[in-house]
């Protein structure tokens, strides 16, 4: 039995342990939607690294490069339950080299489709820039609504986590900090 079918047949049972009919018209065939919804939503589980940082040689100057609102939709490793919003994304680059700018919707997909917490998924976007890209500093925005809390729990529907992480000159100079929140701010 492959991996998908033994998903099916754990949804058919949990169906059944909530209480639910899995034979009834509407949930005969949610087992097998939910197995191809897991792997969508958790794709990211399949490859061990992302290695897609294709750079361009561009003189820079040291300019401050945003990339902003970045769809994201990602599931809370607590509850199993989803979690989405938007991710800006600044950095200095170095070396005369740039990002594609694809490659930051990318990496933010890619690391999203895996249980993960916000704080967790916003320091390893921060990290993975950091390493892999020659650079003089990174700054993540990562904004959220978690439905564990809008539905259950609390059940406070106008909740939106903000969580960030800085490197290099983004990290230790204030004046660059400010600059990307500013930035930011005019995307909005």
């Amino acid at each position: 039995m492959g991996q998908r079918e033994k998903i099916e047949k754990l949804i058919f049972q949990l169906l059944q342990e909530i209480g639910e009919n899995p034979k009834r018209d509407g949930l005969k065939e949610t087992p097998q939607r939910v197995a191809k919804m897991f792997d969508e939503l958790f794709m990211g589980l399949k490859s061990p690294k992302f290695a897609d940082f294709k750079t361009f040689q561009k003189k820079t100057n040291g300019e401050l490069i945003v990339v902003a609102k970045i769809p994201f939709y990602s599931v809370c490793e607590h509850h199993l339950s989803p979690f989405f919003g938007d991710v800006a994304i600044g950095y200095i680059p170095a070396q005369n080299q740039t990002l594609g700018l694809s490659k930051f919707l990318r990496l933010v997909a890619y690391w999203s489709k895996r249980p993960s917490i916000q704080e967790g998924l916003t320091e390893i976007i921060c990290q993975e820039l950091t390493e892999n890209i020659p650079n003089d500093g990174v700054g993540v925005l990562l904004k959220a609504r978690h439905l564990c809390m809008e539905m259950r729990g609390v059940r406070n529907p106008n909740a939106l986590t903000k969580t960030q992480c800085f490197s290099g000159e983004l990290k230790t100079n204030r004046q660059r900090r400010v600059e990307f929140f500013e930035r930011i701010k005019e995307e909005s």
